[in-house]
């Protein structure tokens, strides 16, 4: 009896395993224009810019944030592995920031394909994709 439970969870564990990979693939990567001189960020910079509260480079260049909609399911997952915040978390820092006339809102994009051209083609944006959406118009941005 006992052979046949470590059977069922050898087996369980095998059919997990393919996802864990797919999911790795599918991995939500920070990316810049390429002008913008910067290799890695720390986590701290990455949320404060992304929550509008940092909106210059170091180089004093502006910083130009896009973003995918908040119900967008690789928004969900950057903001959360990214950030360590969720979505709404941000959407309130934006909607404060607008409301009370001290900052603006992150350019809203539709589709990864619209980000990667955004991105391509806005000195100092800041925003992220997937790696499939990845091409050499746009760096990728480590984070620490």
């Amino acid at each position: 009896m006992a052979w046949l439970r470590y059977g069922l969870l050898a087996a369980l564990l095998a059919l997990a395993w393919p996802p864990m990979a797919a999911a790795d693939e599918s991995q939500v990567l920070l990316v810049a224009h390429p002008d913008v001189r910067i290799a890695s960020l720390t986590r701290d910079t990455t949320r404060a810019i992304f929550a509008m509260r940092q909106r210059t480079w170091p180089n004093g260049q502006a910083v130009r944030v896009h973003v995918l909609n908040n119900d967008d399911p690789v928004h969900g997952r950057f903001v959360k592995e990214r950030l360590s915040v969720y979505p709404h978390q941000l959407q309130l820092a934006w909607d404060r920031m607008v409301f009370s006339g001290t900052g603006q809102a992150p350019t809203r994009v539709f589709s990864q394909a619209e980000m990667r051209e955004r991105i391509a083609n806005t000195p100092g944006a800041l925003g992220y994709l997937e790696r499939e959406y990845l091409d050499d118009r746009v760096q990728v941005v480590s984070t620490e």
